[in-house]
């Protein structure tokens, strides 16, 4: 006798689409091993875990973004310094090919003038004058070059100097960020290690379309609050308009996801959120 082979039918999971609407979301929520019970309690522990995270981080205020722009300043002005001693030492060169050529000029000045003894030819006099006051041209036009030069050497070592000074500054400011930083960070870093221990767990109780939903929705509000309970008896707790009688007892059955349709925030049950 031929028996039947059945095979389970897979399911078969859409892609996550950052716009989808809440309606599928809140198909696809129930739809789970995990009661939906259970993945609003979790939903509320990872809420309220990253709720306390995000405390620790006020904690540290500015203090990350202001060590990070002063890396960046010290960085630049590294940067600014090492691009200047680079032209200064260009310069420096170029005074000493200017000098060189001042030797040159000079020696030709003085070969010329030793022509100009044993000349008798007035046209190569004239000739030889006209070389000689060219040259010393040339070698006042090399001097008037090294003067400039100087000049513009003082001006890029004056400024090394005023970065060196800011440098300095910068740097003391930096360490002092920084060890303040790190302080507040070992203060707090048992702590934030627990709770993030705790967030993973409960994001891995989580399907990833939810997730990706829940962080969104954290992403898009100033308090960072995805999941909030019942404020006052009959309002959302994120943005305080009032929840209709009707939407009061499906969040109080606990058996579907409820989205406010105001602020888009997930609302729980207030047992949860006592």
């Amino acid at each position: 006798m031929a028996t039947k082979k059945t095979t389970a039918a897979k399911k078969v999971e859409a892609p996550i689409d950052n716009r989808e609407t809440f309606v599928s979301l809140q198909k696809s929520f129930a739809d789970s091993e995990m009661s939906v019970e259970e993945k609003l309690k979790t939903l509320y522990q990872l809420q309220a875990a990253d709720s306390e995270i995000d405390k620790i981080i006020q904690l540290r205020g500015a203090l990350p973004a202001e060590v990070e722009a002063l890396e960046n300043e010290i960085a630049t002005l590294k940067e600014r310094s090492a691009s200047i001693s680079a032209v200064v030492d260009q310069l420096t060169r170029n005074i000493a090919d200017a000098k060189l050529s001042i030797a040159e000029h000079e020696g030709t000045i003085q070969k010329y003038q030793h022509q100009l003894e044993t000349i008798t030819n007035s046209r190569e006099y004239d000739s030889l004058n006209k070389e000689i006051e060219n040259q010393d041209l040339l070698r006042q036009i090399d001097e008037k070059t090294i003067n400039d030069t100087r000049y513009e050497i003082g001006e890029k070592k004056a400024e090394l100097d005023d970065i060196k000074d800011r440098l300095t500054i910068r740097e003391e400011d930096l360490a002092a960020k920084r060890a303040e930083l790190e302080t507040i960070v070992e203060e707090t870093a048992k702590e934030e290690a627990v709770l993030r221990a705790r967030r993973d767990e409960c994001a891995a109780k989580i399907d990833a379309r939810t997730m990706s939903a829940y962080e969104r929705i954290r992403a898009s509000v100033n308090n960072h609050l995805a999941v909030v309970g019942i404020y006052n008896g009959d309002s959302c707790g994120g943005c305080f308009n009032t929840i209709t009688p009707q939407r009061r007892v499906e969040i109080a059955s606990n058996r579907k996801l409820i989205i406010c349709e105001h602020c888009g925030r997930i609302i729980i049950n207030p047992e949860f959120d006592a």
